[in-house]
């Protein structure tokens, strides 16, 4: 969840209580309420959906890559905290993907929203989703602790080119 993309000393409050709210407290929250249950049946599989955003920062991605990085930190403690009770914990972390996150990011803007996505090939829902899947698809004994899935033209969170030469 991005709202906004502006310098931090034009950032708008409410775009950051909702980016902080929904990625790092929404997280945190419906992990909390779920964990118990997990830890009663001794497995389960919490599987983060976070962004390269998480690895590096970009220009005026400023608070949403500080609750990607969130994201980051949180996954890595869970997964310490919860190995003595045989759950896995995996972050998910994808690159450019075309959904409506630029649409959302841009409040509602269709054209700049779409322009976001010109020149290159995009990750797509269901190319996140194999991901997902294949991560919790693995032997209980196997966990994936960290993925980030990029397109062919991106590099990381900043650097993708539009055509390959």
């Amino acid at each position: 969840m991005a709202s906004g993309l502006s310098s931090i000393d034009e950032g708008n409050y409410e775009d950051w209580n909702v980016m902080i709210d929904t990625n790092v407290k929404g997280l945190l929250y419906v992990s909390r309420e779920i964990l118990p249950f997990m830890k009663a049946q001794g497995f389960g599989h919490i599987i983060n959906v976070s962004s390269t955003a998480a690895k590096d920062a970009y220009p005026n991605g400023n608070v949403y890559c500080a609750t990607k990085h969130a994201v980051d930190a949180l996954s890595k403690s869970m997964r310490i905290d919860l190995l003595q009770h045989g759950i896995k914990v995996t972050s998910i972390n994808p690159g450019a993907c075309e959904t409506e996150f630029s649409l959302v990011r841009f409040k509602g803007d269709a054209e700049r929203a779409t322009k976001v996505y010109e020149g290159f090939t995009p990750l797509t829902p269901d190319d996140v989703a194999e991901s997902i899947f294949f991560t919790a698809s693995l032997p209980k004994h196997v966990c994936i602790n960290d993925l980030t899935i990029t397109c062919l033209t991106q590099a990381n969170a900043h650097y993708n080119i539009k055509k390959i030469i």
